[in-house]
């Protein structure tokens, strides 16, 4: 067959790999200068590794990405460096990243919270029945479960930190549990980043066959009469497929094919999703004298955004010319205001609860600053939310949809990208024979 792949991110290229693997003729087009989606990375020439626009990486659990890699030959590259998370309490920072530190962390006592916190935390991580869990809050069942004191001081500014106070009471249960279910304290990368392995990964799918275009937005599908599709490239003219595989964002796909049935469309722009505004900054000191890596930064102790996330602790600052690599990062709605505020307007609002980390941190420290900012970047999960998830195929026979809003009860990530790719390929394959 003849197939077209919309989006070169994780399940595009993906998809790509299994079809290709399987004979057919496949073409990927990607909008941007680069595949590698919400993944994708940039590089100074000083630097021989990459940095993530989106801060990313993998958990050990991650079968079906680390599975892929291995099918690619690639495995070697994988590194899991052991680096702290850690919690605010009481004005001190306290790491939060295995059972030992958990049960250490002062915020919950010595108490019924701690054995509460404890018991919640093992269920979830025992049990595989999730549908129950989808048809309550996150916010109802942790209060019910868990107790007051643990969800107020554990759990609920997280989903806060996520959802904003808009969503926050609203979304329901089998997200907390998937998030508890697939998440491990060791996280890996990519030797070079991920933007080397998107890079590595591009360069086997080429050798395979597939075309990958960079550059090249795609403006229309339209079916035609004899049962295939048109691909519109707008200026670049129309390119009949056999099949298509989109892997947009929902909003997208209803703008690329007008013609799906009106209920269809309906229910793609229903599916809300919180936007991502990061600000990476390189900077000439260590910020963390202790080493942490990652900083879950409470909304309701004053912070500006949800996480402060120094790379450099994670990975060395030799493979970044000696500098420091350090993200602010936050979920918001698309229509907040970080979404208009300049790179160094951002900066300046965010130095003051940088230097809540590190007092002598100012203005000087910072040698370069990057800003990425993307509407949809995390699915926003309401109760029965798996009614509303549509199917992969879509109503128009041979076009079909792969994106992050479909991996529910699963959080986005590269690994679940993966999934969802290889089972949209595998369904292509079935239905064009």
């Amino acid at each position: 067959m003849k197939i077209a792949i919309i989006g070169a991110g994780y399940a595009g290229l993906s998809a790509a790999y299994d079809l290709a693997k399987a004979g057919h003729d496949v073409s990927i087009y990607e909008a941007l200068g680069h595949v590698g989606g919400l993944a994708a990375g940039f590089k100074e020439p000083h630097w021989d590794s990459s940095v993530e626009a989106y801060y990313h990486h993998w958990f050990q659990s991650d079968q079906h990405m680390l599975g892929l890699i291995e099918e690619l030959g690639l495995r070697q590259k994988v590194l899991f460096p052991r680096p702290l998370t850690v919690m605010l309490y009481q004005g001190k920072w306290y790491p939060f990243d295995s059972i030992p530190n958990a049960l250490l962390y002062p915020g919950l006592g010595w108490g019924i919270n701690k054995v509460r916190f404890g018991l919640v935390g093992l269920y979830l991580r025992l049990t595989n029945n999730w549908k129950p869990l989808e048809k309550v809050t996150v916010d109802a069942w942790m209060r019910k479960w868990a107790g007051e004191k643990v969800y107020s001081e554990m759990w609920e500014p997280l989903v806060v930190g996520k959802f904003g106070g808009k969503y926050a009471k609203q979304v329901n249960m089998a997200w907390m549990w998937a998030r508890l279910k697939a998440r491990t304290s060791r996280l890996g990368t990519y030797q070079g980043g991920f933007q080397t392995f998107s890079d590595d990964f591009a360069a086997i799918l080429k050798q395979m066959g597939v075309k990958i275009r960079l550059n090249t937005p795609v403006s229309g599908i339209t079916p035609t009469a004899d049962g295939k599709l048109d691909l519109n490239l707008g200026a670049g003219g129309t390119i009949i497929y056999d099949q298509i595989l989109a892997t947009t964002s929902p909003g997208l796909l209803t703008r690329l094919a007008p013609s799906l049935p009106k209920d269809y469309l309906q229910g793609l722009l229903n599916l809300k999703s919180m936007g991502a505004v990061v600000l990476t900054m390189s900077i000439k000191h260590q910020l963390s004298k202790k080493g942490y890596y990652w900083f879950n930064m409470p909304k309701n102790a004053g912070f500006p955004f949800l996480a402060l996330v120094e790379h450099t602790n994670y990975v060395s600052p030799e493979h970044f010319g000696g500098e420091h690599i350090l993200y602010a990062g936050d979920y918001v709605d698309p229509d907040h205001e970080y979404f208009s505020l300049s790179k160094e307007e951002l900066l300046e609002r965010f130095i003051p609860a940088i230097q809540r980390i590190n007092p002598d941190f100012s203005r000087e420290w910072v040698i370069n600053t990057w800003m990425h900012r993307t509407p949809y970047a995390q699915p926003v999960p309401f109760v029965n939310h798996s009614q509303n998830v549509p199917e992969i195929p879509t109503p128009i026979p041979g076009l079909y949809f792969a994106s992050m809003s479909q991996v529910y009860p699963w959080d986005r990530g590269t690994n679940f990208a993966v999934e969802i790719g290889r089972k949209a390929a595998r369904l292509m394959m079935a239905r064009g024979k």
